[in-house]
């Protein structure tokens, strides 16, 4: 499997580029997707997000409450935009359809790296596995990339959205953006075909090009455990002792050594990834790698809104 791999980005640059899960979080008490119009929208929003902030998507599932995709993304910083991209977007469509403001003020949203093989199959069967585990059946599912992946990619039926005038961008893929050198295509109900927005190369490549070893690990994935891995850990402040494992862990991913075997310089390379893929503090940090506050704020580029203790 290749993990990092080189892509021709939305705006022509080629480049090599990294795996990110995306989540935009859900709301308990709220159905956000109320009829097939919403789905829509979001699968749209997931696409032309990715085109304005300069990234690719690999999958994607949008549910009732909520969605996920994975994208590939040069850095960080460009996951992070789209990512706050998209949910401005999907902000921005709710509040006008349902005149609910500020619908998706408390939820947040992440870009998440991606860096490792097992932790990119499993984070791929999750996103897909959502339509799953929501009582439908995936094989059907419009709102989902399943279909790209192993497809069949039939052409037939089908128009481009290169093709949409104006009037037409405007009201199938809600937005003024100039489209007319995506790759897109649209079925008869006017739904984007997943084939035609999503890597499907990328998607094989990570399950060997075996359709049955995808399939296998969508049916075989503890949803459970990615659930905390991809949704809950991010968003929840963990006790120093499962900060200090989960550090150590990835340390010996990277380097092949313990924490303490660590020089200061490979210790800082760790911050910035314990600090974009967890909620974390700088004096936490500081704790579990031995190192000075300050140093950490450094790595990191505390700004004021970032907590500090």
């Amino acid at each position: 499997m290749k993990r990092v791999v080189e892509r021709t980005l939305p705006n022509g640059r080629r480049c090599y580029v990294y795996p990110y899960h995306v989540c935009l979080e859900g709301l308990e008490t709220l159905v956000l997707c109320r009829e097939d119009e919403d789905y829509d929208a979001v699968v749209k929003y997931i696409s032309v997000c990715a085109q304005r902030k300069n990234v690719i998507v690999i999958t994607y599932a949008v549910v009732s409450n909520h969605c996920h995709c994975a994208i590939l993304a040069r850095n960080q910083e460009e996951a992070d935009a789209y990512a706050q991209e998209l949910k401005r977007m999907c902000a921005m469509w709710f509040s006008k359809k349902y005149n609910e403001k500020s619908i998706l003020k408390k939820c947040g949203i992440s870009a998440i790296l991606i860096d490792n093989d097992w932790y990119l199959r499993n984070a791929l069967s999750y996103i897909l596995r959502n339509a799953l585990d929501n009582g439908c059946d995936i094989h059907k599912y419009h709102w989902c990339g399943y279909s790209a992946a192993f497809g069949r990619k039939d052409d037939s039926g089908t128009r481009m959205v290169a093709g949409l005038s104006k009037r037409e961008r405007r009201a199938i893929m809600h937005t003024d953006d100039d489209l007319r050198h995506v790759l897109w295509r649209l079925d008869k109900e006017n739904r984007l075909l997943p084939a035609s927005i999503c890597d499907t190369d990328y998607m094989e490549q990570a399950f060997e090009h075996d359709p049955a070893f995808f399939l296998k690990s969508i049916g075989s994935l503890n949803t459970e455990e990615m659930r905390n891995r991809l949704e809950v850990s991010p968003r929840t402040m963990q006790p120093d002792t499962e900060f200090y494992k989960r550090a150590n862990d990835t340390a010996k991913r990277w380097f092949s050594a313990e924490i303490g075997e660590l020089p200061v310089p490979k210790k800082l390379r760790l911050v910035p990834y314990l600090f974009r893929t967890g909620k974390t503090t700088a004096r936490q940090m500081g704790r579990a790698l031995g190192l000075e506050k300050e140093l950490i704020e450094r790595a990191i580029n505390f700004r004021g809104s970032q907590p500090y203790d």
